[in-house]
């Protein structure tokens, strides 16, 4: 056999397997016919961390005695992107038990939209009041 112009009888001292330690070489250490390769098997790296999901946070909008239902209304369908029959039946829910979860998010996208809450409220002059609460 000719590997890089020599054949393996012009050196003697180096064989096949010097050159090419892994050549076809594969993870269980077999080569292309299923035999053991003479090197050995190759190293596999396995992962050393998890992904995990990131912490979310429930928007908690309060009741207040100020803020108009129609208002409330609009703010869960305009910045949570509630349906109007969703949004009837989650305001109805916040005047009734004095609070409830328009959504729930990651940190960042939470505190967005408690912030846009409170803004929103405040152009209009209305008290509304929003919290976020870590899920458990």
């Amino acid at each position: 056999m000719r590997i890089y112009g020599y054949t393996r009888t012009d050196h003697p001292m180096h064989t096949e397997s010097d050159i090419f330690p892994r050549m076809g070489a594969t993870a269980s250490g077999t080569g292309g016919n299923g035999q053991n390769h003479p090197q050995g098997d190759l190293m596999v790296a396995e992962p050393k961390t998890k992904t995990q999901r990131p912490p979310m946070y429930k928007v908690v909008l309060l009741n207040d005695d100020y803020t108009p239902m129609d208002f409330v209304v609009s703010v869960l369908e305009q910045i949570f992107r509630k349906t109007h029959t969703d949004a009837l039946e989650l305001m109805l829910e916040i005047h009734n038990k004095g609070a409830a979860i328009a959504g729930i998010y990651t940190r960042d996208v939470a505190e967005t939209k408690a912030d846009q809450v409170i803004e929103y409220a405040r152009i209009n002059e209305y008290p509304l009041q929003c919290t976020l609460e870590p899920e458990n």
